[in-house]
């Protein structure tokens, strides 16, 4: 390891999973399986190792089937889908053949065998040039990690595990290679209070576990991986990507929500009338922990985290399904279900979306449901069904101007023609800024609208939030960022129409007073976020409840 630091640094990662934490260093140990055994087999022994191979298959399977069910309970369905694919890999025709070969060809052990039929594929994924294959890459490793642990008789453990103050990840953040869903499940996920990773993407199956755990998680920081010993105390902020080390004290206080301890249990925050707190929800599982947060709704739901979970496009009854259960959670309470968000910068195989150069600003949104129609009028079907359950609200992500949004209506209302239906209303995602500066011919037309300040500030400012080199400048606090919230509201106001805010932003207590002064009164951000909005809020100066001026969020 090169030499520990000592003094207060700060370095600038990729921000994978939302929240904030300060706590010490726990390592994942990554070379357990450096010194694997090597050798020549006799033909007795190839017959053995053949039978090693199978055995380990078996358990192995086993053991993904079972994390798969205490996950789909735990967590949610879309997540568990995820040891599905594991289990496919593990037992893919091609993947076992390759290794029974070698054992045949080259006379070598077992765990020879394995490793190099899984590093075979793993080193063509890694080639390739799309993220989601290299992030892909991450899943065939991790099973070949398990097949190794078993063939070795190992287990996964940190670097400090054993000895007397290892705390097996208990209220620490841990420091590893890269973000794998064995680190999720098979470590506490419970105590653990961040990840911080040399390398790993924002759609990554560890990275979709550690958002629907709410674990802050932090990669891209290269060289710091060798200079952060067992015990080092860090701050993470999933928000920004940036890691502090040895924080000072006047960093901690600066930082403000970052907790110190694992969040076993939330305190609930009873609503307040007037600053609305709504739930954005990835998948099915999150419905229990917004109602049990008192959500007033349901503020966003991203339905392109459960297809990118389960590798597939849902058919209309998949999706009809999904969005009657959550309709009918509610119980007449708002419901806001935004159109698949995918393109070349979340790209999925399975949808035959072409590589683009520069993906952020390519076919993505409702540009790509646009040209693939098919795809929207699978969800419009669906969500019109749902809205006999309840009230409805779709919301079209990546607008860019009114023209856009009009025919997006248009194929909306065409795939729904004769399909029964209740409540529908249609609105804008405002996270493009020429959208943000067409508002007020966009809100004419559209029924509300959702401020989404992720995409937002990377657009409006020019900076890539996934680029170590340039993600220091992603923050909101430059009064030309407020001065557009402000003018959005405005336009809202002056039509009688909502605008909510549903990024990173509305679920941090520091911009609660900004949102609030910016004529923000509806937030949506992840449940267990909810109660602390709430107290922030609460802690604003009471007269402003009494002060006059109409719901502009």
């Amino acid at each position: 390891m090169d030499q520990a630091i000592e003094n207060e640094t700060v370095v600038q990662g990729v921000a994978l999973s939302g929240g904030c934490s300060v706590a010490k260093v726990c390592r994942f140990n990554e070379r357990r399986h450096e010194n694997l055994p090597m050798f020549h087999l006799d033909q007795d022994g190839v017959e053995r190792e053949h039978g090693r191979v199978d055995r380990a298959i078996d358990v192995v399977d086993t053991h993904l089937e079972t994390i798969r069910k205490r996950v789909e309970t735990e967590v949610g369905k879309a997540e568990a889908e995820i040891f599905v694919a594991h289990r496919m890999i593990l037992k893919d025709p091609d993947v076992v053949h390759r290794i029974h070969d070698f054992i045949d060809t080259h006379s070598m052990n077992a765990e020879a065998s394995v490793a190099q039929a899984f590093d075979y594929y793993e080193s063509r994924l890694l080639k390739l040039e799309s993220e989601v294959f290299r992030d892909r890459a991450n899943d065939i490793g991790e099973v070949k990690h398990r097949l190794l642990d078993v063939l070795s008789d190992l287990q996964p453990t940190l670097q400090c595990q054993g000895e007397a103050h290892c705390q097996r990840g208990r209220n620490r953040i841990v420091v590893a290679d890269e973000l794998t869903p064995a680190m999720t499940v098979d470590l506490d996920a419970s105590g653990i209070l961040g990840f911080i990773t040399r390398r790993g993407g924002v759609n990554s199956h560890g990275a979709i576990l550690a958002r629907a755990l709410g674990i802050p998680a932090i990669s891209g920081v290269g060289d710091l991986m060798d200079r952060l010993p067992c015990g080092t105390e860090v701050l993470v902020n999933g928000g920004t990507g940036s890691v502090v080390i040895w924080p000072l004290p006047e960093t901690i206080a600066k930082a403000g929500n970052c907790r110190r301890e694992a969040i076993v249990q939330v305190e609930v925050v009873e609503p307040i009338a007037a600053y609305r707190v709504l739930a954005n929800v990835n998948t099915l599982a999150d419905l229990e922990p917004a109602l049990a947060m008192k959500a007033e709704g349901i503020g966003l739901y991203r339905t392109e985290i459960e297809v990118i979970a389960a590798g597939r496009y849902f058919s209309e009854d998949e999706w009809t399904d999904r969005m009657v259960r959550m309709v009918r959670a509610m119980q007449g309470k708002p419901v806001t279900i935004r159109l698949l968000d995918v393109g070349s910068d979340k790209t999925l195989p399975f949808m035959d979306i072409p590589p683009e150069e520069n993906p952020s600003l390519g076919w993505r949104g409702l540009r790509l449901l646009l040209g693939r129609p098919e795809l929207l009028g699978v969800q419009a079907r669906a969500l019109a069904r749902a809205s006999m359950h309840g009230p409805v609200n779709v919301l079209y992500p990546m607008v860019v101007d009114v023209d856009q949004f009009r025919e997006g209506r248009r194929l909306f209302d065409e795939a729904i023609r004769g399909c029964p239906s209740g409540t529908l209303r249609h609105g804008v995602m405002f996270e493009v800024p020429s959208a943000c500066l067409a508002a007020d011919a966009l809100l004419d037309v559209a029924d509300f609208g959702s401020i989404g300040t992720n995409d937002l500030l990377q657009y409006f400012f020019a900076v890539d939030r996934d680029n170590e080199r340039v993600a220091y400048d992603y923050h909101a606090n430059r009064p030309v960022f407020w001065n557009l919230i402000r003018s959005i509201v405005d336009e809202a106001r002056r039509r009688g129409k909502t605008v909510s805010v549903c990024g990173e932003l509305a679920g941090d207590p520091d911009q609660v007073g900004r949102l609030y002064q910016a004529g923000i009164r509806d937030v949506s951000v992840s449940a267990r976020r909810i109660p602390a909005i709430r107290t922030a809020y609460g802690a604003l100066n009471k007269p402003r409840e009494n002060q006059p001026g109409g719901n502009a969020a």
